[in-house]
């Protein structure tokens, strides 16, 4: 896994959002099994509810192409303090991600953390809970 790839991208994507509210920019760069790289921004709503994160954009995009098996995430916002997904972003992961799946949180190519879901989301609600 090339990690400074995946914070790069995150970085890349972190420029494209759309925050006419908060101005808080986020970026994230999600890695499928087969190393392919989906990035996604947080666009912002004035209805606040629409607002969508860049760890689902990200999520979704790469859904909407046939993928739903990641590997790893790359999340890049303010780049002073490592910024982790919010609750319903952790939520989504918990969903597609695989057992292993790395939580990248980063500001830069040289200072990140990496991260497992069972630390970002302790005791996920999954779905092999409803399946079994």
């Amino acid at each position: 896994m090339d990690i400074e790839k995946l914070i790069e991208t995150a970085l890349d994507y972190r420029n494209k959002a759309y925050v006419p509210y908060s101005n808080f920019k986020v970026g994230a760069a999600l890695l499928t099994e087969d190393d392919k790289i989906f990035g996604g921004c947080n666009v912002e709503n004035a209805s606040f509810g629409a607002t969508n994160c860049a760890e689902r954009t990200a999520i979704f995009k790469a859904v909407s192409e046939g993928y739903s098996s990641f590997k790893a995430i790359a999340v890049v916002g303010d780049l002073n303090n490592l910024t982790a997904p919010c609750g319903i972003c952790r939520q989504v992961m918990a969903e597609f991600f695989i057992k292993d799946a790395k939580v990248i949180l980063a500001t830069s190519k040289d200072n990140y953390v990496i991260k497992t879901m069972e630390e970002v989301l302790p005791g996920a609600f999954v779905k092999d809970d409803l399946i079994n």
